[in-house]
C-alpha cells in the first residue's frame, strides 16, 4: 500500500490542504498501479516557528520580509501552490499492493 507523507509549514487553508491531498492521491493512483483504497496520504503541518532554513525560522523570515516581499499572504500561498504543483511528488514510503 502506498503511503505518502507530506510535511508542510502551517498557513494553508483546509481547502488548500484537501485539494493537495486529492491531487497527490490522483497522481499515485495514476502511476503506482494500485487500488484507490490502498493509498494513504498524511499531511503534517509544522508551525512556522518550528521550521528553520539556514538557522532562520520561517517566522523570522516572515518578520524580516525576506520570504513575502511585495506579496500578500494569499498571493504567496497561491504561488506556493503553483510551485508545489511543478515539483514531482516523492513518497516517503511506498509499497506495491
Amino acid at each position: 500500500m502506498p503511503q505518502i507523507t507530506i510535511t508542510i509549514a502551517e498557513g494553508r487553508t483546509p481547502t488548500q490542504i484537501r485539494n493537495m491531498m486529492h491531487e497527490v492521491h490522483t497522481a499515485v493512483l495514476r502511476t503506482a498501479n494500485t487500488r484507490p483504497e490502498h493509498i494513504r496520504v498524511v499531511v503534517h503541518e509544522v508551525p512556522r516557528t518550528h521550521w528553520a532554513t539556514g538557522d532562520v525560522t520561517l517566522t523570522e523570515m516572515d518578520a524580516a520580509g525576506t520570504r513575502r516581499t511585495a506579496m500578500t499572504a494569499d498571493n504567496q500561498n497561491d504561488q506556493d501552490d503553483q510551485d508545489a504543483a511543478r515539483r514531482p511528488v516523492t513518497p516517503a514510503h511506498q509499497e506495491q499492493s
